[in-house]
């Protein structure tokens, strides 16, 4: 199983826009996806879910994760590195079932001009420790909003060519 997940709370964000592009791209060649955007976590998460404690609305986020194979996640920038609530729902999940010897492809999005490398490397030690094994090519997406047209599709070929190339990698990996 896939998971998409697309690695902010911030409702509107051009980080879900993206996911579900990926989505419908790994779709057209044959493979289902499944997405789960961070603004669906509980509320109350740093309150009900850390520290070993499982509320009722997590559970079904974990039995989504536990059954993931492979994960893709579309990580905005958020000040030089990735979002909070990331961090926040990798610590919530259990270990290690939720992410140990399972596989992992990352996109980096920003506003900016450098594609959240910074962040995607953050999150790629944190990847590193969980043993969640990441896919070496890793796409970095500037300037986002100018990416992407009015239908939520990339349109430039340089990101169209490199985005269809990690769908392909990945979809082996």
């Amino acid at each position: 199983m896939i998971t998409i997940i697309s690695s902010t709370n911030r409702p509107g964000s051009s980080t879900l826009k993206v996911a579900q592009y990926y989505r419908r791209k790994l779709k057209e060649k044959g493979t289902e996806a499944g997405l789960l955007s961070l603004s669906e976590l509980p509320p109350n998460l740093i309150e009900t879910d850390l520290y070993g404690k499982r509320s009722k609305d997590f559970e079904p986020i974990q039995d989504i994760i536990t059954k993931t194979d492979k994960f893709l996640f579309v990580i905005p920038e958020y000040n030089g590195s990735f979002p909070g609530v990331l961090k926040v729902f990798i610590d919530a999940c259990s270990f290690p079932e939720s992410f140990y010897e399972k596989k992992a492809a990352l996109v980096g999005i920003s506003s900016g001009r450098y594609g959240n490398i910074r962040g995607v490397d953050h999150f790629t030690g944190i990847c590193n420790y969980i043993h969640l094994h990441v896919m070496p090519l890793k796409i970095h997406i500037p300037s986002v909003h100018k990416e992407l047209n009015a239908e939520g599709n990339f349109f430039k070929e340089d990101t169209l060519k490199f985005t269809n190339e990690q769908i392909g990698k990945f979809i082996k990996f």
